[in-house]
């Protein structure tokens, strides 16, 4: 079922915005349903790779997965792909366009959950969940770089 993609004109810098996506850590105190992240360097890669752990709650559930994140800052672009948890795949990725004073930001997002019983369910209800995602992240800019 998914395969979706946001667009959002922002008035904030790419590169601001593109820091905010890449703040990782930062992610429990803004972003609804993030209770927990633990991030750690791809010692083995080059350029701006993490391993990002993130533990969601939705009501009762907790789930974590761990995904793998690459920050190419010359492409301005945020690449993450699941490698555990409930996902048969998620692949991710945000881009950050300069736009007249602002920024184009996108994010594309492609995802199945493993279990069929639970992915019924599930899919639906984390696919609505994205558009909170993206506007968590506005409300977060404007929060750190005013309006």
């Amino acid at each position: 079922m998914p395969d979706l993609f946001f667009e959002r004109h922002v008035p904030h810098l790419p590169e601001r915005m593109f820091g905010l996506v890449g703040d990782l850590e930062d992610y429990p105190r803004f972003l609804p349903n993030v209770s927990g992240m633990d991030v750690t360097r791809d010692r083995g890669a080059t350029g701006d790779v993490r391993f990002a752990r993130m533990t969601i709650r939705f009501g009762p559930v907790t789930q974590a997965y761990t995904s793998r994140v690459e920050a190419d800052p010359k492409a301005r672009t945020i690449t993450a792909k699941a490698m555990d948890g409930p996902f048969a795949y998620l692949d991710s990725k945000w881009s950050f366009e300069p736009e007249g004073e602002g920024t184009r930001v996108r994010f594309d997002i492609d995802f199945k959950i493993s279990n069929p019983l639970i992915a019924a369910v599930a899919e639906p209800a984390f696919a609505a969940k994205q558009e909170e995602i993206i506007d968590a992240f506005v409300t977060e800019a404007d929060r750190r770089f005013g309006v």
